[in-house]
């Protein structure tokens, strides 16, 4: 509130807060847990969204992803059981609040899918191997994930498939074009009241920057490697302008701008406050998201159908 932290150094320490509280809040569960077959467990947490990109806000909840590498024949049933254990204990309603609000429905196959999942089942559904794959909009997604709790050599093995994952070959146009429609789904689902503007959701606002970064990564980390870092918004966009893939000054501003959106965000947070806000208080950093959005999806044929039956509900 006082201008001593960056805006960086609070989503780091709230992160690193969140991370800390998965840790002790896991090893407590499986402690507990009358299933346990092993002194540690062979799963991992898998962080998405603010969590995985170490961009946590005031009020953030966590987008996590179990996974597990277990030959026990339990293994399914007993990671399962400690997921709903963690999960309860970190959702709880106490007479001092609760932890974190929690969101699973990044897992393969969504609110579909299996609470937990065995981690070669994962890399075969990231890697599209098989009938059963992930859609670009969990490849996006991917692009900010990282392994917030597991075995080392789990650590590792995932990060190998992010890696394969975010240089797969892949179309830059029929990229930019599923992109494009899934903003415009989710700009749908989220209408901004006349006259004025929402910080994340609007036109300009947090989530064009996160979505125009989305599409740097995965149309360009094969052949620019800085890319694949997961160094949060601010960073790739300076790496991206660096790489020359877009024109001079036009990422640094729009890093500016994701920063102060990320400020005042925070501040109507903590304040409890709404963040649809008046236009001119944000215009300079309106205009700047909108000069890299036309940059890297100027030339999208945006004539495809948007809505429900163009696009995954999962």
């Amino acid at each position: 509130m006082e201008g001593v932290l960056t805006v960086e150094q609070v989503a780091d320490d709230l992160s690193a807060l969140a991370d800390a509280v998965l840790r002790v809040s896991g090893r407590w569960c499986w402690q507990r847990l009358k299933q346990r077959h092993r002194d540690e467990p062979r799963c991992a947490i898998i962080g998405y969204g603010k969590l995985g990109g170490k961009e946590l806000g005031y009020g953030s909840d966590l987008d996590i992803v179990f996974v597990y590498d277990d030959p026990d024949e339990r293994a399914s049933e007993v990671y399962a059981t400690l997921v709903r254990k963690l999960i309860n204990w970190l959702t709880v309603k106490t007479g001092e609040g609760d932890l974190y609000e929690i969101d699973t429905a990044l897992r393969p196959n969504g609110n579909s899918g299996l609470l937990v999942t065995s981690f070669d089942a994962f890399a075969h559904y990231q890697q599209n191997r098989g009938s059963n794959t992930a859609w670009t909009w969990e490849h996006q997604a991917i692009t900010r994930a990282r392994c917030v709790l597991g075995p080392p050599d789990l650590v590792q093995r995932f990060e190998d498939v992010r890696l394969a994952v975010l240089t797969a070959p892949r179309s830059s146009a029929a990229l930019a074009a599923e992109i494009w429609a899934m903003r415009e789904r989710l700009r749908q689902a989220h209408p901004v009241r006349a006259g004025l503007f929402d910080i994340k959701h609007s036109p300009g606002g947090m989530v064009d920057v996160e979505f125009a970064v989305q599409h740097l990564v995965l149309a360009h980390a094969a052949a620019h490697p800085a890319l694949c870092a997961n160094s949060g918004n601010i960073a790739l966009l300076h790496a991206a302008e660096h790489a020359g893939l877009l024109p001079a000054g036009v990422g640094q501003a729009a890093a500016r701008a994701y920063r102060a959106l990320r400020q005042r965000q925070h501040r109507a947070r903590l304040d409890e406050a709404s963040t649809q806000i008046d236009p001119a208080l944000v215009a300079e950093h309106s205009a700047a998201v909108r000069a890299l959005w036309a940059q890297v999806f100027g030339s999208v044929d945006c004539t495809a159908p948007v809505g429900p039956a163009a696009l995954p509900t999962r």
